[in-house]
C-alpha cells in the first residue's frame, strides 16, 4: 500500500512539475515574441511561436489532469482546440521560417505564404489563434477556483474566448495587401494579446504549483 501511494504521489508530482515548467516556456515565449515583434525580428519572432503553441499544448494538457468529475467534456474540448491551434500555427511559422526567408518566392507565391501580406497564410494564423481562444474558454470550465488568484484566472480564460471572433476578419475582408499601415495594425493587435496572455501564464504556473504532491 506504502509502495502505491508513493507511485501516486510521484505521478502527481510530475504532472506538477511539467504544469509548471510548460506555463513557464509559455509565458517566456510570448514576453519573446512581443519584444521580437517590437524590434522587428521577425525570424526570431516565428521561431518563438512554435515552441509557444508546443508550451500552450502541454499547458492544457496538465489543466485537464487536474480537472474535477462533471468536466470532461470541457477539457477534452480544451485539449482538442488546443491541438488545432497548434497545427495552424507550427504551420504557418514554420513555413516563414524555411520557404519563405530562405527562398525567393514570386509574387503570387508570397502573396499566399507571407502571412503579413494579409493572403492564405495570414488567414491560417488568425483561424489558429481563434482555435487557442476557444480552447481557453473551455479550460476556463474546468477550474474550480478556491482563491482570488484562481478566480481572476478563469476569468481571463473565459474572456480570451472572445477573441476567437477574430477568426472572422478574412470573411469580413477587413485587411487586403494594399492596406496602408497593415503591418503596424497587425503588430499592434498581437501586442495586446500579449499583454493579456501574459498574466494568463503566470496564474497559470502559480494554480500548477499550489497543487498538492
Amino acid at each position: 500500500m506504502k509502495i502505491l501511494k508513493s507511485t501516486v504521489s510521484e505521478e502527481n508530482c510530475m504532472n506538477r512539475k511539467i504544469g509548471m515548467v510548460s506555463s513557464c516556456i509559455t509565458l517566456i515565449s510570448v514576453i519573446l515574441f512581443a519584444l521580437f515583434m517590437l524590434l522587428d525580428m521577425s525570424y526570431a519572432a516565428y521561431a518563438i511561436c512554435i515552441l509557444l503553441s508546443c508550451g500552450y499544448i502541454v499547458m492544457a494538457s496538465t489543466y485537464a489532469v487536474y480537472a474535477g468529475k462533471g468536466v470532461e467534456a470541457a477539457k477534452y474540448a480544451g485539449i482538442a482546440f488546443a491541438v488545432i491551434y497548434g497545427i495552424f500555427v507550427m504551420l504557418v511559422y514554420y513555413a516563414q521560417i524555411t520557404t519563405l526567408v530562405q527562398n525567393d518566392l514570386t509574387e503570387q507565391a508570397a502573396q499566399l505564404l507571407d502571412y503579413k501580406k494579409f493572403g492564405l497564410f495570414f488567414s491560417y494564423d488568425l483561424f489558429g489563434y481563434g482555435m487557442l481562444a476557444v480552447s481557453t474558454f473551455f479550460i476556463g470550465f474546468t477550474i474550480i477556483p478556491d482563491s482570488k488568484a484562481d478566480k481572476i484566472l478563469k476569468t481571463l480564460l473565459l474572456v480570451h474566448g472572445i477573441f476567437s471572433v477574430v477568426c472572422l476578419i478574412p470573411v469580413l475582408g477587413i485587411f487586403d495587401a494594399g492596406m496602408s499601415g497593415g503591418d503596424l495594425i497587425g503588430i499592434a493587435v498581437l501586442e495586446v494579446w500579449c499583454l493579456y496572455f501574459i498574466p494568463v501564464c503566470f496564474l497559470s504556473y502559480r494554480h500548477f504549483k499550489r497543487k498538492s504532491n
